[in-house]
């Protein structure tokens, strides 16, 4: 199976140190599916059960039948990972597209990053020039 940004896989998170999230657990693929192949690292948020532990970066992700989680679940979207590509050891599902807009938003609001598009400048002809 071809990655693709919005999947969910299990990711082998081990070795993990102090607060990071260890185990295999579902993570959420938050890569741009244009760059997955240029490397053999995938960038993910991990997914936890822990709803009662929710923060505000953390955004809900129901289960359904499209991201075949088991439980409702966490999307940590401050615990940015980049993995290679062999810790990834099962496809699970796929995560819509309005929870992953939330994800989106909750990791720019988190690494301070703000998207404009700049507006192009008209030039002006200088008189004689």
């Amino acid at each position: 199976m071809e990655f693709s940004q919005k999947q969910i896989w299990l990711v082998n998170f081990d070795p993990a140190f102090g607060h990071e999230y260890r185990k295999v657990r579902p993570a959420l693929i938050i890569q741009d599916t244009k760059y997955i192949n240029i490397a053999n690292l995938l960038t993910v948020v991990p997914i936890s059960s822990k709803v009662d532990k929710r923060i505000e970066l953390d955004v809900l992700l129901p289960k359904d039948k499209n991201n075949r989680l088991v439980k409702d679940s966490l999307v940590k979207t401050y615990q940015i990972s980049s993995f290679d590509k062999r810790r990834f050891i099962k496809y699970v599902g796929i995560c819509n597209d309005k929870v992953f807009k939330s994800i989106q938003k909750n990791v720019k609001a988190y690494l301070s990053l703000s998207i404009k598009r700049r507006k192009k400048k008209k030039s002006v002809k200088m008189p004689g020039g």
